[in-house]
């Protein structure tokens, strides 16, 4: 189950540091009994009782030796796209006799030119207490865009898993300006902001680059006992007009989506807590039929409704999708 109310909003964004981003543990000072790249795995890792190392007990997180000096332990990590940090949690799960008692964090713009040893940090969470065995979650007051992280653990300890939560700022000098490129990509500053349900899996899942990696890594919401049908919201990373669209439902077999449609809306005034309720959509793509475990593609079929900021993927009456791609050229002028 992956709904969980009682989570900060800010877990449902992208998370900046995940591996599968492109996210790196670059530097620490210490990693003796487990190392730093298990800080950017997915899940909360896990704990198995009788299972040693060389070094010691082996844990699935990042976990320093014990400190008999002055100072404290870090561990600076790259994040797998730019941007603004919205939420941080500080996972001790399965750490509980060796957490560390206390954590900051740090951040830096810097070029891909210039060496992380060379970057000017700024803090933008202070020295916060960590509960053992925990999510430690935390909203940062510095809403500028950033490349890296450093985790400050006091004075040492275990951290099991960093999530960075945020929206991607992409750099749209990488592309022609009428370039067609897929403007719900989370590479490209996509970001699912609302959905009717996502009991089995993240709504964000939809827009991750590559291909699925198996059922698990879509979006597939609980089996409807009523009327009505199941529908996920993207902001896209840019206003544009939209060419093409692919929806794709690879590993769903027995729980696909009976049909699909598609909407789009121009609302650049849009924050985080966009209401889909305020928008005038405009169907861009009518009730389709699905195929199980199929790459449908959709381009002669769509609507010309112009610039759009929002689309709103309907699935009936529920199941799950692996992949949302919305092909399209970025809108630049000033009014819709």
């Amino acid at each position: 189950m992956i709904d969980n109310p009682n989570l900060p909003a800010f877990t449902n964004l992208v998370n900046l540091a995940a591996e599968r981003l492109g996210a790196q543990a670059l530097l620490t000072n210490d990693e003796f009994f487990a190392p730093k790249e298990n800080l950017l795995k997915p899940g909360r890792g896990v704990f198995i009782a009788d299972k040693y190392t060389e070094q010691g007990k082996w844990m699935d997180g990042w976990e320093t030796r014990r400190r008999r000096a002055p100072g404290h332990d870090w561990c600076i990590v790259r994040l797998g796209l730019p941007g603004v940090i919205r939420g941080v949690d500080i996972d001790t799960n399965h750490f509980l006799g060796n957490h560390p008692p206390h954590a900051s964090l740090d951040a830096c713009h810097v070029p891909a030119d210039v060496p992380v040893e060379q970057a000017e940090w700024t803090e933008i969470l202070p020295k916060s207490s960590l509960e053992p065995g925990s999510r430690n979650l935390f909203t940062p007051a510095d809403q500028r865009c950033w490349t890296h992280v450093r985790l400050n653990i006091y004075p040492d300890g275990g951290v099991a898993r960093l999530r960075v939560y945020g929206e991607v700022a992409p750099d749209w000098n990488r592309f022609e300006t009428d370039a067609v490129i897929d403007l719900a990509g989370v590479e490209n500053g996509g970001l699912a902001c609302a959905c009717s349900d996502r009991f089995f899996s993240p709504m964000n899942n939809l827009l991750l680059p590559g291909p699925p990696l198996n059922m698990g890594d879509g979006w597939e919401t609980r089996r409807r006992r009523g009327d009505g049908h199941d529908w996920v919201v993207v902001r896209l990373g840019a206003a544009g007009i939209i060419r093409q669209v692919e929806v794709d439902t690879t590993f769903f077999k027995g729980n696909y989506p009976d049909q699909c449609s598609l909407e789009g809306c121009y609302f650049p005034a849009a924050t985080l807590d966009f209401d889909p309720a305020d928008a005038e959509w405009r169907e861009l793509l009518p009730p389709t039929k699905l195929q199980a475990h199929h790459h449908h593609l959709f381009a002669a079929e769509l609507n010309d409704i112009g610039p759009c900021t929002h689309v709103r993927l309907n699935i009936f009456p529920d199941g799950g999708i692996a992949r949302l791609r919305v092909h399209g050229t970025r809108y630049v002028g000033d009014e819709a």
